[in-house]
């Protein structure tokens, strides 16, 4: 929360200390806490629990000292993760609330559901946590708002019924929004590629823009030159939408390959970059004086950074981010797309390393300036990440990866920083890793 140390968000009154949705309070990949370690001690950081739980690609998020979680308990059929093919498993689709201290589970909502799905492995997006509700989207397309506190179902929607829209292959994966009153979500279809609910009835307020399939990325709100925009990325288009209403703003194409929209585009001091599959990424000018945008540049087989399962993070004019076609974790100059420098290493663990679709979460820590990694192997890295290269301070695996994918091991969730520490989760078991320090911020390594 820049410019907040203590106390509440101005946001609906988030504690400085949660992760209450995808990518923490801000949804912009910063944690705030202070006095947490700079390296691990000796055997690596203390686990302090562990906690059964189901398969799923979500990832956990943290809010006034519960832990919230979507998992699959699987009963019937078998994942096969082939990427151009669904398949079918049954069983058991759950809302999970846990207590941050103990580990300890408090509610569920469970739902018997069939997937159909490519890498059928569990639901994909994190639950939002707001206003005293969880509101979580399932794999295959109903969108849930629950009682934060026990559990119990408030309204759902099932967007493919309400709504026709063509199936994407990998499953509904857009987190929720939650935005002055509204939920908002990406549903697809004939002028529904992202609609919005009243957030306590579950009424629909308004839906806007067209698109065959959803995509899989969430939509985010940025402010600039005094107006708010609902920036959302379609399968086909870049848009702003105006939040309270859906009123299109201004709009660019940007068409992805295999409907691939994942990363969440990225916006600092003005600019935003957006980037999908299929080497398709290009950073725009937002207009101060109207909402308008003006295409700065397009990146080239050799320049830029094209993220897809992992959002990447701007700051101080660099990018740094995995980058889906060469799986190395890349710096990039955001004035023009030259590559920095660009490394396997914290991807894959090895140098030069080449592997498809590697995959890493970087969450910058505020104030120190390091750079907290949890990548598919289950390492939780702490790094220096400057447009001079990539710093190594210290790695430790905190869980062993449980998922598929092109013939290795992996762990595809992202985690969530709150309470001094790191919640990160598999097919297995969700984990809180204490990061806490004795007094005050430790020196560098």
């Amino acid at each position: 929360m820049k410019g907040i140390v203590l106390g509440l968000l101005m946001s609906g009154g988030v504690m400085a200390a949660d992760w209450p949705k995808w990518l923490g309070p801000d949804q912009d990949g910063t944690w705030d806490e202070e006095r947490v370690i700079a390296d691990f001690p000796e055997g690596g950081p203390k686990v302090m629990w562990r906690e059964p739980v189901g398969l799923g690609y979500s990832g956990p998020s943290v809010s006034e000292g519960k832990v919230y979680l979507m998992d699959f308990l699987k009963t019937e059929g078998e994942v096969v993760n082939n990427p151009g093919k669904a398949v079918e498993i049954k069983g058991k689709e759950r809302v999970r609330c846990f207590d941050a201290e103990t580990g300890r589970p408090i509610w569920e909502h469970a739902t018997e559901r069939a997937y159909e799905l490519s890498y059928p492995a569990g639901p994909r997006s994190t639950v939002t946590v707001s206003g005293g509700k969880a509101y979580a989207l399932g794999g295959m397309g109903h969108l849930m708002c629950l009682d934060a506190k026990s559990g119990a179902l408030i309204w759902e929607k099932d967007l493919v019924k309400l709504y026709e829209p063509g199936f994407p292959i990998w499953g509904y994966s857009a987190h929720p929004l939650v935005h002055d009153g509204l939920v908002v979500t990406m549903v697809g279809g004939e002028g529904s590629s992202v609609v919005a609910f009243d957030a306590a009835m579950g009424e629909e307020k308004w839906k806007a823009l067209s698109s065959q399939e959803p995509g899989y990325c969430p939509p985010t709100v940025v402010e600039y030159g005094g107006t708010e925009q609902m920036i959302v990325f379609t399968p086909e288009e870049l848009a702003a939408l105006k939040p309270g209403t859906g009123e299109v703003l201004w709009s660019e194409p940007l068409k992805v390959n295999f409907n691939m929209s994942i990363a969440v585009p990225q916006f600092s001091d003005g600019k935003l970059y957006a980037s999908g599959m299929g080497r398709i990424g290009a950073l725009y000018q937002l207009d101060a004086e109207k909402p308008a945008a003006k295409q700065l540049w397009k990146g080239k087989p050799k320049t830029s950074l094209y993220s897809s399962n992992a959002t990447p993070v701007i700051f101080d004019g660099t990018m740094y981010g995995p980058d889906i076609e060469t799986s190395q974790l890349m710096a990039v100059d955001l004035k023009d797309g030259k590559r920095l420098w660009e490394t396997t290493l914290p991807v894959t663990g090895e140098e030069g390393s080449r592997v498809r679709h590697g995959t890493v979460f970087l969450t910058r820590h505020e104030p120190s300036g390091r750079f907290y990694l949890f990548n598919e192997k289950g390492e939780l890295i702490i790094a220096e990440l400057t447009p001079k290269g990539y710093k190594e301070l210290d790695k430790a695996q905190v869980m062993k990866p449980t998922n598929e994918t092109f013939g290795r091991d992996v762990v595809w969730t992202a985690p969530a920083f709150a309470m001094k520490s790191a919640f990160v989760r598999n097919d297995e078991e969700l984990v809180r890793v204490d990061l806490s320090a004795s007094g005050g911020l430790p020196s560098e390594k």
